[in-house]
């Protein structure tokens, strides 16, 4: 029997607290047997892989770097669509996305979080074409962050003083930057917010996370096909021009699908407080590739904000395992 948690697009099976085996004798919390070992191993490499890819995607994205960042955002829609169906047929789930195409409140739903995975997408390839991978680093750093301060506001969930201080400091390292450079951070704060929102509004929603994300990219559909035509009729469309490129933005398909599929395989075997280490790998990743391959500009303010969002993090990450341990302990 397993507990599931939802984060995000993706469903979380933990195993319930001192399961039984079959003897009858109760399973200790911190008995590891070797299949469940062999599995967190396999969590942990699907975790590494997802998180991995998402810290160097950019690399994919200024390959392409010529297409307009509307023009990258349709194409990844129509070929994450083309990439999604083999997968419903393989998993059989063609038969549950009809169910949620019928179901018009969860349509409503699927269609927000479309909106705001898109703007997410946009804001990204933007960042990323434009030589700016630093802002969206510190965008994904702040996620934790904003997810916490959305709990506290939208469902009203208790902060603990580590978190409320957290919270604070990566604010002010936002501010910090904000006085440094004299501009708000807008893009960073961007892709943050519309992240944050976006797994706020799919945790409410009872969908699968491949039925989901299918669901989401065919209600995007008929905007991305329909703003290519008028693209191509208006001669600005960046297809059908250099066949390398071509196959480069076809590939936005597997780019989108593949690191949602591994991150579902890692949620599956990996415990939710565990999983959550990983997460940081992708900003890190995208911070390195900023400064030492793209060589983008790093101000003081950047060097404030990012120790502050930093020892945040930290602050966040030990309260978590501290709390996670209680919890532990009490449960024996």
């Amino acid at each position: 029997m397993e507990a599931g948690r939802t984060i995000g697009d993706i469903v979380i099976l933990e195993p319930e607290q001192g399961t039984a085996g079959s003897s009858g004798v109760r399973v200790a919390p911190d008995s590891i047997s070797p299949d469940a070992a062999r599995k967190s191993l396999e969590g942990a490499g699907y975790a590494v892989l997802a998180y991995g890819f998402w810290g160097f995607v950019p690399v994919y994205w200024k390959l392409i770097a010529n297409v307009p960042a509307m023009q990258t955002v349709a194409h990844r829609v129509g070929w994450s669509v083309l990439a999604l169906i083999p997968l419903l047929i393989a998993t059989k789930k063609i038969p549950d996305l009809v169910v949620t195409l019928k179901a018009k409140t969860r349509l409503l739903f699927l269609f927000v979080t479309a909106t705001l995975l898109s703007l997410n997408w946009l804001a990204f390839i933007w960042a990323v074409t434009n030589n700016a991978v630093l802002d969206s680093s510190l965008g994904y750093f702040m996620n934790p962050l904003v997810n916490v301060a959305f709990g506290r506001i939208f469902l009203k969930e208790h902060l603990r003083p580590a978190q409320l201080a957290a919270v604070a400091l990566a604010l002010a390292g936002v501010v910090a930057l904000t006085v440094q450079a004299g501009k708000v951070p807008w893009l960073s704060i961007f892709l943050a917010v519309t992240f944050s929102a976006y797994g706020l509004l799919r945790k409410m929603a009872p969908v699968e996370p491949l039925v989901g994300l299918s669901v989401e990219t065919l209600l995007m559909l008929p905007f991305a096909v329909g703003y290519l035509i008028w693209t191509q009729m208006t001669g600005a469309l960046e297809f059908f021009k250099n066949w390398s490129q071509d196959v480069l933005v076809a590939l936005a398909g597997p780019v989108t699908t593949l690191p949602l599929l591994w991150f579902a395989a890692a949620g599956k075997r990996l415990q939710y407080s565990t999983l959550g280490f990983f997460q940081y790998i992708s900003p890190t990743c995208q911070f390195l590739l900023a400064v030492f391959m793209y060589h983008e500009v790093f101000t003081r303010g950047h060097l404030y904000a990012f120790v502050c969002i930093w020892i945040a993090l930290g602050i966040y990450l030990t309260d978590s395992l501290m709390e996670a341990r209680r919890a532990r302990s009490i449960s024996k």
